[in-house]
């Protein structure tokens, strides 16, 4: 703040003071030194601080505009956030107009603002004002004779301002708008349009076109419509490489739904890049199970071990198909070469509510959707890969139909399926297992019915080849003791049983035939498997002899649900009852070793891969158990509740990852985690080979043998 300052004598100290010029002073002071005064607080800066420069950007954006504007959006019916803001502030706004002129009142125009305050400064001196007075009235005078005219009423308006008023009031009424002659200037510019960020893109590609429409014109391209549909049916219905014509079975069979696709899934290229965006989202979406599954273990089951039975299964994801909630899960099956990728079947095991079936793959890094989806006219009762082709799938259907389908091809249709006029079962198949390749590489599989009959299936280069292996019969000592199969050449089973009956003098045999539910085959020897029928007996047979058993095994007093072979050890194998046991058997004895009770129906039971000593079972009740023989034979090491109020149906180990899937009869398919103490294993097979065989002899009563 500067200020004048009274005189003083002149000092070098002021000399050398810096001095301002001050615009309001008179030219009289000019003598007087000036001083910059400062207040006392002010603070002192470097030179270095002095010369520091400080940039600021200065943006057209509006802080106080609103981020979160929600619109309506009628195509999704739904509201959505607005991502266009305007920041346009509006502070002043004045609604102006415009005047039309006349020539008259151009000539009549009023003095410029300059020349009034130039008259305005010169009223001010009094001499100069009488002066100009005189100088108008004579030009008045002058003007006044030249028009004939006398204009008192200018002189009067210079003098006095209310009458410059009451003239400029006449001169408007007088000079009014001409009614018929008159144009607005506003609507002779012209307007641009307003353009905001929502507006400002490129218009999409307009095109006109015009036609007559008549009743008969509409005819004929719905004719043609009908005709491309007609032939783009025939091309979808032709038979794949291998697969029969829907035209040699004669069955009633329901329509297969396609996909309904939309034009941009279509492309390949895009098709990938959504899945991939798909999964991105959903593994960010369940990142703490993720998370959990590559790196949480459970501390305390290490330090306290199993003996305790404190061995918790960790739930990780849930896997659903809502439009198939409804269904039951009758199948679950691992891809034997992809380490997260694995099969559903949906069936029905109630069999007063029968229906279509589906077949969904699901994936680890997807669990909201699966990858395929493939219809079926029945309901899927087993599935089984191939594991010389992992995208191959054998599938057993409630109606007796055994499919092979290609995860490969994009089509719903199988790549082979079995008719009434090639053969297949006429009960359900509960049961599908693929085997080696025969002589001649072709590929096959053995699938189980309720007809008692177990039928090899080999895959041709154009059909499906069947051929009955055996057929199962309640009369087991008739089957095996009363008839050496080597002496009776008979080339039907029928001509076998007359046979029978013929040589048994002329007794009445009552050939009962048994109805089998599961089966599995030797992991070592690939001709021995074992059968488990509804009646509660149980079967070792071969591929080799088709008429008779190698084995009976008598113990269950209900329906065999499922039997498996040890991974491990050859002779070793399990089977789960309606009749609330497990059973470990050793296929050379026909007595039970291991007899577990779980308080309920035992619906599915699995080996583990990684120790020959630990296996796991599901029950109606919802629970998951899991045995180590290892740490104790005859009680769990882990008993836990999964569901409520559903009952699990099926449960498969993953091979590769410590990870084992559970499915229930609501369409609902959980994944567990395995606690580290129960997925230890030796490093050599023979190392659990030979821990399970001491188990065994010590638990039958037997010495273990020195090797």
């Amino acid at each position: 703040m500067y200020q004048q300052r009274t005189a003083q004598p002149i000092t070098e100290s002021a000399n050398n003071k810096r001095t301002v010029i001050d615009l309001n002073h008179d030219d009289d002071d000019d003598w007087l030194p000036k001083e910059l005064q400062k207040p006392p607080n002010q603070c002192q800066l470097t030179p270095q601080e002095l010369d520091e420069e400080f940039t600021r950007i200065l943006n057209a954006n509006n802080p106080l505009a609103p981020q979160n504007i929600a619109r309506y959006n009628f195509k999704e019916k739904t509201f959505k956030c607005s991502p266009n803001v305007d920041h346009l502030v509006v502070h002043l706004d004045i609604s102006g107009y415009l005047t039309f002129k006349n020539d008259v009142n151009e000539e009549k125009s009023v003095k410029p603002v300059q020349e009034e305050a130039e008259t305005e400064d010169k009223a001010t001196n009094t001499e100069n004002g009488e002066k100009e007075n005189e100088k108008t009235e004579t030009t008045e005078q002058e003007t006044s004779t030249e028009d004939g005219k006398v204009n008192t009423e200018n002189v009067q308006s210079e003098k006095s301002p209310e009458s410059e008023t009451t003239q400029d009031d006449t001169n408007a009424a007088n000079n009014s708008k001409n009614p018929f002659n008159f144009s607005e200037r506003a609507l002779q510019t012209f307007n641009n349009l307003s353009r905001e960020t929502s507006t400002n893109t490129e218009p999409p590609p307009k095109n006109t076109f015009s036609d007559t429409v008549t009743q008969w014109s509409i005819f004929d391209e719905y004719v043609k419509d009908l005709a491309q549909k007609e032939k783009a049916n025939k091309e979808k219905a032709k038979p794949a490489f291998g697969a029969k014509n829907k035209g040699d079975d004669h069955t009633l069979e329901l329509p297969v739904e396609n996909h309904v696709e939309d034009v941009y899934y279509r492309d390949p290229e895009l098709k990938v890049s959504i899945k991939k965006i798909e999964r991105m989202t959903n593994q960010n979406t369940h990142d703490e199970i993720t998370q959990d599954f590559k790196y949480w273990d459970d501390v305390a089951d290490e330090i306290k071990g199993l003996k305790n039975g404190n061995a918790r299964l960790l739930p990780l994801w849930k896997f659903v198909y809502k439009k198939e909630k409804k269904k039951h899960v009758t199948a679950l099956c691992w891809n034997p070469s992809l380490s997260d990728f694995f099969v559903v079947g949906y069936g029905s095991y109630n069999f007063s509510k029968q229906g279509p079936g589906l077949i969904a793959c699901f994936t680890l890094k997807n669990p909201s959707y699966p990858e395929f989806v493939y219809n079926t006219n029945s309901g899927v009762m087993c599935i089984d890969f191939y594991e010389k082709t992992p995208s191959l799938i054998a599938v057993g259907m409630y109606d007796g139909t055994v499919a092979v389908y290609d995860l490969a091809r994009k089509t719903e249709l199988p790549l082979y399926k079995s008719s009434t006029k090639t053969g297949k079962h006429t009960d359900p198949v509960w049961e599908i297992k693929w085997q080696k390749d025969d002589l001649y590489d072709h590929p096959n599989f053995f699938s189980i019915s309720s007809d008692g009959k177990i039928i090899q299936w080999t895959l041709l280069k154009n059909e499906l080849q069947k051929m009955d292996i055996i057929v199962l019969r309640n009369d087991i000592e008739l089957s095996i003791k009363m008839e050496d199969p080597k002496k009776v050449e008979v080339e039907t089973e029928d001509a076998n049983i007359q046979a029978l009956i013929n040589k048994e003098n002329k007794e009445v045999a009552a050939f009962d035939y048994a109805s089998g539910s599961c089966f599995d085959f030797n992991s070592q020897i690939d001709n021995v498997f074992v059968v488990g029928t509804e009646e509660g007996n149980i079967f070792k047979c071969s591929t080799a002899y088709n008429k008779q058993y190698l084995m009976s095994y008598e113990g269950h007093q209900m329906a065999i649900y499922c039997t498996k072979y040890n991974k491990f050890h050859p002779r070793i194998f399990l089977s789960a009852s309606a009749d609330w046991t497990i059973k470990l058997w050793d296929h050379d004895y026909d007595k039970p070793i291991i007899t577990f009770d779980l308080n309920s129906p035992v619906s599915s039971i699995e080996w583990s891969p990684y120790s020959s000593t630990i296996f796991a079972a599901v029950t109606n009740e919802g629970k998951v158990y899991i045995f180590e023989l290892n740490e104790k034979k005859y009680e769990p090491v882990c008993e836990q509740q999964i569901v409520k109020k559903a009952k699990l149906t099926h449960i498969r180990v993953n091979k590769f990852e410590p990870i084992l899937l559970v499915g229930d009869d609501k369409g609902n398919i959980y994944s567990l985690k395995l606690p580290p103490s129960l997925r230890k294993h030796s490093k050599e097979p023979r190392d659990e080979m030979q821990k399970l065989e001491k188990i065994i002899l010590i638990t039958s009563g037997r010495m273990p043998q020195n090797n």
